[in-house]
């Protein structure tokens, strides 16, 4: 795992460098975390919207350890937030861009889609917990968080995300309401969920 202050460069745009980067298993862009001056960030974010005949950016890499990883942002489904930095530097003020899927911060209550970034090191559990009951139009009591999490987990519903850089960790939530509600009503009847209330680890 690269060190959390370890820059990694943009082969397209060497100006700008990465300290964090997720994407899912086909490589489509999730969260960016990066640092450059105005100028550099600028044409990056204009780059982004314009067609690959406009020296447009429907791809870019990032290089790591001599290799170029492939990276597709999909600009219609991205936000982005920026601040200023480190002013006054040799280099001029420095800005840092979070550029993330808006799933990460609105989970698509519709298709019943979220994605959630964590610090290394935080509690998947706790963590993703209020996301889950958020997305899920089912009823859900607290203290069915670990077996609802068991089975979310079990079928593939709550997977953590491959191959992320810099100290962050990401998962996907991706509720199937046709396998989800038939599993719950079953572990209803078995009695592994009721509502009493019960002390949760």
């Amino acid at each position: 795992m690269p060190n959390p202050t370890q820059l990694f460069q943009i082969e397209e745009c060497p100006d700008l460098y990465v300290d964090a980067c997720v994407c899912d298993e086909t490589r489509n862009l999730v969260f960016l975390s990066a640092w450059a001056r105005d100028t550099a960030l600028q044409e990056f974010l204009a780059r982004l919207t314009l067609g690959y005949a406009e020296n447009g950016l429907d791809q870019f890499h990032i290089i790591q350890d001599g290799h170029s990883i492939p990276v597709f942002p999909n600009a219609d489904q991205l936000e982005k937030r920026t601040t200023r930095q480190f002013r006054g530097t040799l280099f001029g003020s420095l800005l840092h861009l979070w550029l993330f899927d808006k799933r990460c911060t609105h989970p698509d209550r519709a298709n019943h889609f979220a994605y959630a970034l964590l610090e290394q090191g935080a509690d998947p559990h706790h963590a993703l917990w209020p996301l889950i009951t958020e997305t899920c139009p089912l009823p859900l009591l607290q203290h069915w968080r670990e077996p609802v999490l068991e089975v979310l987990v079990q079928h593939q519903m709550l997977q953590p995300l491959p191959g992320a850089l810099g100290a962050i960790n990401a998962w996907r939530l991706n509720l199937q309401l046709d396998v989800l509600e038939p599993t719950l009503g079953d572990l209803i009847r078995r009695g592994r969920l009721n509502t009493t209330t019960q002390a949760t680890p």
